[in-house]
C-alpha cells in the first residue's frame, strides 16, 4: 500500500548530498536481456564481505547448474554456486576491479545449459504466490538465504543472512528495502522493480518475517514514478508498504536511506540494527524469495552496461564469473572515443583496465565513458571553501582526511574518522579544486588497515 514518508517520521530526505545528472537515459527503458551462457566462468572466492568461501570441488569435478561449489568460512561469509553445468579446472588467481588478487574457481562449461526465456522465467519471472508466504517460518527463511549464497547486490555484498538471524541485543522492528538507485547512470534494479515485481514483494515479507520486524517498508526515489506504481499495485493486500522520496544522492545508502524514511540516525561507526532496522536492496528481495520459494541459490544477477562509450547499452541477466570483455561483446563493443571503463557507476565504482576480470555478486554495472565524459580540470591546491563539508552525507570533514593520507598519518586520519567514510564522492563531485578525494581516502583506509595488520 501507499504511504507518505511523514507517516514512518521520516521527512523524504537527509542533511547535505548532491545532485549528480543522472544519465539513466542510456538504458531505463530498455527491458533485461538474458546473456548467453559463456563457454568459462571464473567464481571468486571471496566476492563477499566477511571470510573467503571454501571449497568443496576439485579439478575435474562435474557439476550441475546450481551445484555447491564453495562452502561458507564462517558465519559473516557466503556459499559459491556454479552457474553453469561443466567440468571445474584447476585454481588460479585474477584481479578484481578494486584492484584485489583473488582465488578463482575455473568452471569449463559443458552440457545443456539453462538459459534464455527458461532462465529469466525462473530468476523474475512467473507466479509469486504471496498467500503461500504464511508457510515458512524465521529460521527456514534464514537457513534458505545462508544456503543460497545470497549476499547485497547493491554494492555491499554483505552476506544477507546475518542481517536476518535474530539477535536478542538488537531486535529489528522495520525492514527496509531499497529501491533508490540514486547512482547515476545505473538502471539494475529500476528494471528488476519493474520485470520481477511479485518477486521483490514476496521477497520484501519473507525478509520482514526472518526479521521479525512489525514494518516492511520499499523506499523509491520520486524520479521512477513507473516502479512506484507497480509495486504499489503489487503490495495491495500486504504489509508491505512504499515510501516514496526525494530525488538525492546518495539516497541508496543505507544510513541516509533511515534517515529519510524513519529518521533514525545510525550512530558514527554504527550499524542499521543499532537503530532496530534491517536494509536490503530490491534485487536482494528478489533473491530471497527465489531461495525460499523455488529452493534456488543465488547464480545469476542483473548488470547495466551503459555510457556513451558503449555501442548498444542494456541490462543483462549476467551468470556470475562471466568476464566483463563478454559483456562488451554483447553489446556491440566499445565507441572509438571510449576513455574509461568503470565497474559499477563513477561517483563510487572503480575504473579497471582488466576486461578478463569476472563479474561478481556485487557487480551492478559497468559505466563506458568517453574522453569527454573525462575530462577535467588539473588538480590545484584546496582553497578551504569548505563545499567537501557541505556536501558529505556522514557530516565529515573529507578535505582533512585527505591530507592526512597524502602524509600517511595514520592517527590523524583515524581521528578524522575516516574509516566512517562510504567513498560516495559527493566531496569529489564539488571540489572545485578537482582533488581526488575518494581516491585519497581508499589510500588512508588501506594504510589504517596495514597499520593494524602490525
Amino acid at each position: 500500500m501507499a504511504a507518505s514518508v511523514q507517516a514512518f517520521g521520516g521527512s523524504g530526505t537527509f542533511k547535505h548530498g548532491v545532485h549528480p545528472p543522472e544519465r539513466k537515459h542510456f538504458s531505463e527503458d530498455l527491458p533485461i536481456e538474458v546473456v548467453p551462457s559463456p563457454k568459462q566462468v571464473l567464481l571468486p572466492m571471496l566476492q563477499h564481505v566477511g571470510a573467503p568461501s571454501i571449497p568443496v570441488v576439485k579439478a575435474k569435478d562435474v557439476v550441475a547448474f546450481g551445484d555447491m561449489v564453495c562452502k561458507s568460512g564462517g558465519f559473516v561469509s557466503a556459499p559459491l554456486h556454479a552457474p553453469i553445468a561443466g567440468k571445474v579446472l584447476k585454481s588460479a588467481v585474477t584481479t578484481l576491479p578494486n584492484g584485489r588478487h583473488v582465488q578463482v574457481i575455473p568452471i569449463k562449461a559443458d552440457g545443456e545449459q539453462v538459459e534464455g526465456p527458461a532462465l529469466m522465467a525462473e530468476i523474475l519471472g512467473g507466479e509469486w504466490p504471496l498467500d503461500s508466504l504464511g508457510q515458512y517460518d524465521r529460521a527456514t527463511i534464514t537457513e534458505a538465504i545462508a544456503n543460497a549464497g545470497i549476499v547485497g547486490l547493491g554494492g555491499a555484498a554483505f552476506p544477507a543472512h546475518v542481517k536476518y538471524t535474530p539477535n536478542d541485543d538488537k531486535p529489528v522492528d522495520t525492514v527496509l528495502i531499497n529501491g533508490c538507485e540514486c547512482e547515476p547512470y545505473l538502471t539494475p534494479d529500476y528494471r528488476v522493480m519493474l520485470e520481477g515485481t511479485q518477486a521483490v514483494i514476496a521477497g520484501a515479507i519473507l525478509a520482514g518475517r526472518a526479521a521479525g520486524a512489525r514494518d516492511i517498508i520499499i523506499g523509491i526515489e520520486d524520479n521512477k514514478p513507473e516502479a512506484v506504481k507497480v509495486l504499489q499495485d503489487a503490495a495491495q493486500g500486504t504489509d508491505v508498504k512504499i515510501a516514496v522520496l526525494k530525488t538525492k544522492y546518495p539516497q541508496g545508502s543505507e544510513k541516509q536511506l533511515i534517515m529519510a524514511v524513519l529518521k533514525r540516525e545510525v550512530p558514527l561507526g554504527g550499524l542499521p540494527l543499532d537503530v532496530g532496522v534491517a536494509v536490503s536492496n530490491v534485487g536482494t528481495a528478489a533473491a530471497i524469495a527465489r531461495a525460499v520459494m523455488r529452493g534456488k541459490p543465488l547464480t545469476h544477477r542483473v548488470v547495466s552496461v551503459t555510457g556513451s562509450g558503449i555501442r548498444n547499452p542494456k541490462n543483462l541477466l549476467v551468470p556470475i564469473g562471466i568476464s566483463y570483455h563478454e559483456l562488451i561483446d554483447y553489446c556491440g563493443g566499445l565507441k572509438e572515443d571510449a576513455a574509461r571503463i568503470i565497474s559499477g557507476g563513477p561517483m563510487m565504482g572503480f575504473a579497471f583496465a582488466n576486461l578478463d576480470a569476472p563479474v561478481t555478486k556485487g557487480t551492478s554495472a559497468m559505466t563506458v565513458l568517453t574522453a569527454e565524459d573525462v575530462r577535467k580540470a588539473e588538480e590545484t591546491a584546496c582553497i578551504r571553501c569548505g563545499r567537501c563539508v557541505d556536501a558529505c552525507p556522514m557530516n565529515l570533514v573529507p578535505t582533512k582526511i585527505a591530507l592526512a593520507s597524502r602524509a600517511k598519518d595514520v592517527d590523524l586520519a583515524q581521528a578524522y574518522h575516516i574509516m566512517a567514510c562510504f567513498e560516495c564522492g559527493s566531496c569529489a563531485f564539488t571540489c572545485p579544486a578537482s582533488i581526488p578525494l575518494v581516491q585519497l581516502v581508499r589510500t588512508g583506509k588501506a594504510q589504517v588497515i596495514a597499520s593494524q595488520r602490525k
